[in-house]
């Protein structure tokens, strides 16, 4: 797929544009285009010369209001409780998009191999589809994207692992994504259990797809730790702490992650240490 008034300079360049975009259509389009053009060879990875500098912030649309999670409204029943759950699961597959391909702008790199650069625009684009799924559900039940109001803290993981790529790889899809295969399952479960096959069916392409991109992303967290003669036990570890703002929470999906390379031994101490620690903060406050 090409776009008449789509023309990057490079992979980079291109990467940038996507993220920038406010318009979600042209969005979805450019990173469509994204992929054919790197596929047929008519992108190189870098433009010193030419490549525009990257945006803080992804561009959006006006729609939806972003709110801070704590004044997110609760979610109702029925029919108006399904769509508030899938438009809050576009809202992360939209944001998803964004953070695939601001990996490619932020990341490009001749030093890695090409299929690093491969992987991360086949998760950009995979994950526009998504979105695409879950839009079409939202048509389908009356509604749209941008009708209720959407959480803002998902940007915050670009932002803090910005300066290097070992810590995007940790937090975004060893974190962010692993968190998917933990509860989509049970999402499936709920979408069945109301009748709703054709959301189930886009939840299940979702799922098929979370755990390649979490595959992706351990991949190339150990390519880097060996690169940089780094323990990747201890270093994910550490970034996790140092970096991530919110809580790895159980129950986990073992089996999913063990499929893909995350190790239990991984990431359970931490959600120890957490509960711990939560714990002893509980003990601690005084009496109500």
């Amino acid at each position: 797929m090409t776009m008449p008034d789509f023309a990057p300079v490079s992979l980079r360049d291109a990467a940038r544009a996507v993220v920038a975009t406010p318009v979600i259509a042209d969005k979805l389009a450019r990173a469509d285009a994204t992929g054919a053009l790197w596929q047929a060879g008519d992108l190189p990875l870098l433009d010193d010369a030419r490549d525009r500098p990257l945006a803080g912030r992804p561009g959006r649309p006006a729609r939806p209001e972003l709110l801070p999670p704590n004044r997110m409204p609760r979610r109702s029943t029925g029919v108006h409780g399904r769509i508030a759950l899938i438009h809050a699961l576009a809202h992360i597959e939209l944001n998803a998009v964004d953070l695939a391909f601001d990996i490619l702008a932020r990341f490009a790199d001749p030093a890695l191999p090409r299929a690093f650069h491969d992987n991360w625009l086949q998760v950009g684009v995979e994950e526009a589809l998504h979105f695409r799924l879950l839009d079409a559900r939202l048509a389908a039940l009356g509604a749209a994207y941008g009708d209720l109001p959407a959480h803002d803290g998902l940007w915050d993981a670009a932002r803090v692992t910005a300066d290097t790529v070992l810590a995007r790889l940790a937090i975004v899809p060893m974190v962010l994504e692993a968190r998917g295969l933990d509860v989509t399952p049970a999402l499936i479960s709920k979408m069945r259990r109301a009748g709703d096959d054709d959301t189930v069916a886009a939840l299940e392409v979702i799922y098929r797809d979370e755990q390649g991109h979490v595959g992706f992303g351990v991949h190339w967290f150990l390519h880097v730790c060996a690169r940089d003669g780094l323990d990747p036990m201890p270093t994910w570890q550490e970034i996790v702490r140092s970096r991530f703002r919110g809580r790895l929470k159980p129950p986990f999906n073992d089996t999913a992650r063990s499929r893909v390379g995350l190790d239990p031994a991984l990431y359970q101490p931490l959600a120890e240490e957490e509960a711990a620690e939560a714990a002893a903060r509980k003990a601690s406050a005084p009496a109500s």
